[in-house]
């Protein structure tokens, strides 16, 4: 074993500029090296009545890890499978009408092309990701994929560094293309991670997470102002509404309105709700996105919006509480 030299700060530096460089010039070489094989993958997996397989050994196989979640997540059903754990019962899980895209940079892996045989028999279409247009791999495949770096970023041109990057990389235009070709969309990502703050933003609708029923505070406009108080107090919300004969939000009281009144003086006794509610009160819909409705008590200066369905009637209520618990805010 050589002798560790003595650490040089400048020197890591400069090696990892050179490893920056070295992979740029990579990858903006790899555009050109796309035609028919490329476009030829996006069609078949768009296409595909199954899955997308992805394999791939080593280093290789790291990447097909992260290349099947990236496909999954975008909108295209694909999933790894190890090529040695294929050979012993997981090839099984290849199915005809599958598209199994084959990961080397060699071209030449062992235990991929122990199975390639039997993945023609299978009926997949086969495509294969390489760095070596005539290797094996390359020539069993349908389609294929350059991936073909020119030099590795490793100063002894040995380790795999520029040519995953490639492979990483061609793994993001594949799934980049999919998704255009689908007309994939912010709610379709959001559905793929609906335990992710997207999903919260995307998917949770203001009927989600509205009171509703008798836990809303609502008055007629001609409640007297102790009925209207007791209604705000019992509630516990810190407002309530003010409601037409037809169950229309036409107003609303809140515990700010309350202070001024007291400061003010008034007699609050002779008050009625008509006469003390603010007129024209935020409304979002029950339908409505819970990210529209944080949208509407930000621009206002407001924490509370009162929820009418499709026909204006008030079906519920929503503070900022109520959206901080969910995290959408």
């Amino acid at each position: 074993m050589s002798l560790r030299r003595p650490f040089d700060a400048e020197r890591a530096l400069r090696l990892a500029a050179q490893t920056f460089e070295i992979e740029a010039r990579a990858l903006n070489a790899l555009a050109a090296r796309q035609g028919a094989g490329f476009a030829g993958a996006v069609r078949a997996m768009l296409e595909c009545g199954g899955r997308v397989v992805v394999m791939g050994m080593g280093k290789s196989g790291h990447v097909g890890k992260k290349i099947a979640a990236t496909l999954a997540s975008t909108g295209t059903p694909a999933f790894f499978v190890h090529p040695a754990e294929a050979s012993h019962g997981d090839l099984g899980m290849v199915m005809s009408g599958d598209v199994v895209l084959a990961i080397s940079n060699s071209g030449e892996s062992d235990e991929l092309a122990a199975i390639l045989p039997a993945m023609r028999r299978i009926g997949v279409t086969l495509v294969g990701m390489t760095g070596n247009a005539e290797s094996t791999l390359a020539r069993h495949a349908d389609l294929v994929i350059s991936s073909a770096v020119d030099q590795e970023a490793c100063p002894l041109n040995l380790a795999p560094t520029a040519s995953t990057t490639a492979q990483m990389a061609l793994g993001d235009a594949l799934a980049v293309a999919l998704l255009d070709a689908r007309g994939f969309r912010e709610e379709d990502f959001a559905r793929s991670h609906p335990g992710g703050s997207l999903g919260r933003k995307l998917l949770m609708l203001v009927r989600d997470l509205m009171r509703s029923g008798d836990a809303v505070p609502r008055v007629t406009a001609r409640a007297s102002f102790t009925t209207l108080l007791r209604e705000m107090t019992n509630k516990g919300l810190g407002f309530t509404a003010v409601a037409d004969a037809e169950g229309r939000p036409v107003g609303i009281f809140t515990d700010g309105d309350l202070r001024r009144l007291i400061e003010r003086g008034a007699d609050l006794r002779t008050l009625t709700a008509d006469e003390v509610m603010h007129r024209g009160p935020k409304l979002v819909r029950d339908d409505a996105l819970a990210v529209d409705a944080a949208d509407v008590m930000e621009r206002h200066s407001v924490t509370s919006v009162l929820v009418v369905d499709t026909a204006g009637a008030l079906v519920g209520a929503l503070n900022s509480n109520d959206l901080m618990r969910a995290k959408v805010i």
